[in-house]
């Protein structure tokens, strides 16, 4: 065991009286160490509920044999951090938590690990972290809310930041905004629409590291607590059968994943975290792959912010595994990529069932032909910008207009909110990228705005920062490279006309090439805006946007 490291030989004698503080017993001395990673906190509605899931692992972990340890992780509310300098502090800890994780679990020389997250960069950061530390590891999230009812129609938290908007442009009374403010968030869960958390949670058992069911059973249903008692009897088979990470997020395993992206219409941000989860495993994922796949691969699912239909409908549905399925028996999947489960791909879903075609529509009967997201590429984003292209309405897929230039999401706010955006316009973000931010704060405040000024189907953002999963419109994100670094969105100025062409995958600035060359030449960089602690060390060794925002000591 690995875990004799620190428990066996006369050396490890006083390790063992520090076991003996923590009231190990002789047998217990004797088992293999499964750490649980418990993502518990009281300020992330996500994981209010994880405690009750870390006590059914540790009792699943305890009944097939091992000795559950538990130990924390981090983790952060995006909503709660959103529209201030809290969301600066969002994205950073995805590599916080994969760095601490690394360090409490090779420190204590754990034999195998379950994974408890549940919100956005929770998941990301311990997947990350499980690719690191290479021992058993199974993923068993919180699950997701209960979708809030409001004049008898379900509502998610996008619901509620375009409410705000709403409000802004006169067509909702602060009573309105009330009865949404208490209803459309009615449980604990990671928010019900198919928003990053959710995006997260189902393409980690996409990957293969969370068992059937780890994506879409809601937070409330006592089926969640039956699968974390799973998900601890499954870490001690693959113990035994010394299953791990690498050998089940392979890079088939990542671009089955990206599948399973496209079909589910899943957040932007999953086009940061896979490169980054694909880089741990040595894979150099280029954001470029997404568009031959998604080009192939249809969208089966409109879920919010894109359509009327939430995780809850999902899971009665059949889940991911149904979605799978689908793509399966049209060829887009590798079946035999193996899996916590201890059986592949195939295995697992060759019995499920699509109970609703239309939450999961057939293949032969999808939302659209291509998938959710597109990466975008032109003199505007050399390197390319992300658009979540399931959420974007027809009028808006081909457009060009003026470029209402701010460096800061404060100052666009203000300005969408006071009237001065109009129909036609593109609005451009700036100076929000990885470096720039620091951080890629998510631009939710603005895209709601928008569309609750009833601007969503005539304007366009465009962004070196990203977006929610919950943003939704003509909203393109990680353009890369990023401002801070003298990228050519550094260079646009008001008024230059920006022509986007979803289907054609392009983005352009219709400037000529000597002016930019021009504006180039001119060009300075821009004091940090951080120069003290973890955020300025973050900027100093964060990579671009199109790399997954991963940390390099490159120069």
């Amino acid at each position: 065991m690995k875990s004799d490291n620190v428990r066996k030989g006369i050396q490890q004698a006083p390790h063992r009286s520090l076991f003996n503080a923590l009231g190990f017993t002789e047998e217990e001395m004797q088992k293999p160490m499964v750490g649980i990673v418990s993502s518990y906190n009281e300020i992330v509605p996500g994981h209010m509920n994880l405690d009750k899931i870390v006590n059914a692992v540790k009792l699943g972990v305890a009944e097939a044999g091992g000795v559950p340890v538990v130990f924390p992780a981090i983790a952060v509310c995006d909503g709660i951090a959103m529209g201030h300098i809290g969301m600066k502090y969002s994205l950073v800890t995805r590599d916080l938590i994969a760095d601490s994780t690394e360090c409490m679990a090779l420190a204590h020389q754990f034999d195998a690990l379950v994974m408890v997250p549940n919100c956005d960069k929770n998941v990301p950061g311990l997947l990350m972290a499980a690719a690191r530390i290479n021992v058993p590891t199974v993923f068993v999230s919180g699950g997701p809310m209960l979708a809030g009812h409001v004049h008898g129609q379900k509502r998610s938290l996008s619901s509620m930041f375009e409410a705000v908007g709403s409000y802004a442009a006169g067509t909702m009374s602060e009573e309105d905004v009330k009865e949404f403010e208490e209803k459309v968030c009615p449980t604990c869960g990671s928010c019900s629409g198919m928003y990053t958390a959710n995006s997260m949670n189902c393409l980690t058992e996409a990957l293969g590291m969370g068992l059937p069911g780890n994506g879409t059973i809601p937070a409330v249903y006592s089926e969640r607590i039956k699968l974390a008692k799973h998900a601890g009897m499954a870490v001690m088979d693959m113990y035994r059968k010394d299953i791990r990470p690498r050998d089940i997020m392979t890079k088939d395993a990542i671009l089955n994943a990206l599948t399973v992206d496209m079909a589910l219409g899943c957040s932007t941000n999953s086009m940061l975290h896979l490169p980054a989860i694909a880089h741990e495993v040595g894979f150099d994922f280029d954001i470029s792959f997404a568009n031959p796949i998604s080009e192939k691969t249809p969208n089966l699912c409109h879920l919010a912010p894109a359509g009327p239909t939430y995780m809850e409908d999902l899971n009665e549905a059949g889940g991911v595994s149904a979605v799978m399925k689908e793509l399966a028996d049209i060829g887009l999947l590798n079946t035999e990529c193996k899996t916590v489960t201890g059986k592949t791909v195939g295995e697992n879903i060759a019995n499920a069932v699509n109970k609703n075609p239309e939450v999961i529509r057939p293949v032969d009967h999808p939302y659209s032909k291509t998938g959710g997201l597109a990466v975008l590429k032109g003199n505007l984003a050399p390197d390319g910008g992300v658009v979540k292209r399931s959420a974007v309405v027809d009028e808006m897929m081909v457009h060009e207009g003026p470029a209402r230039v701010f460096d800061c999401e404060e100052d666009a706010i203000a300005a969408i909110k006071g009237g001065k955006i109009v129909e036609g316009d593109v609005v451009v973000i700036r100076y929000e990228g990885p470096k720039g931010g620091p951080g890629m704060r998510e631009m939710l405040n603005p895209t709601s705005a928008i569309a609750g000024m009833g601007l969503g189907s005539s304007v366009a953002l465009i962004t070196d920062g990203r977006f929610s999963g919950a943003s939704r419109g003509a909203s393109i994100g990680h353009v890369s490279p990023e401002a801070a670094v003298g990228g050519p969105i550094a260079l646009v100025e008001e008024g230059d006309i920006i022509k986007i062409n979803i289907p054609e995958m392009t983005l352009n600035l219709d400037v000529p090439d000597e002016v930019l060359a021009e504006r180039k030449a001119k060009w300075q960089p821009r004091e940090p805006k951080v120069t003290t602690g973890y955020l300025a060390r973050y900027a100093s060794l964060v990579t671009s946007g199109n790399r997954g925002a991963v940390l390099s000591l490159e120069k």
